[in-house]
């Protein structure tokens, strides 16, 4: 699909999506639960609770990436926050409690998914970047 812009490219994707085609989006967010509350916004407060649904049974992985300088100049890498919907995680986005999704990625690592402060701490304990590098990023 390209950028989430707007209401009808969101509701689009949301119904391809419904429908069993597989959609990727993009959105300029800083996690995976902002994602969550930016497509919910979009829309009127009276669809909300029926988008709530609808992102909690076809909405599979959230992947948010920030690119860092390396600590030897070669270039960039990436920092990844990876959030899997698992049933939990379904849970908390069905009954408007997105806030509570990065405890329980915290806690999901055998899920496969790992929070972006875990990501970046990994690269700094490898000495791939610096902790100043990540300061107001």
């Amino acid at each position: 699909v390209g950028e989430l812009r707007d209401l009808e490219t969101i509701g689009m994707a949301l119904t391809a999506a419904e429908t069993g085609h597989l959609v990727f989006g993009t959105l300029h967010t800083s996690g995976a639960p902002n994602t969550i509350n930016r497509i919910i916004d979009v829309f009127p407060p009276g669809q909300q609770g029926q988008i709530r649904a609808q992102i909690a049974e076809s909405l599979k992985m959230v992947i948010t990436q920030k690119l860092y300088k390396k600590k030897d100049g070669s270039g960039r890498i990436g920092a990844f926050e990876v959030m899997v919907c698992t049933p939990p995680i379904k849970n908390l986005i069905r009954e408007a409690k997105i806030h509570q999704i990065p405890s329980v990625m915290q806690t999901a690592q055998r899920e496969g998914m790992i929070t972006m402060e875990k990501s970046i701490e990994g690269l700094i304990g490898t000495g791939t970047i610096s902790n100043a590098e990540t300061k107001g990023k």
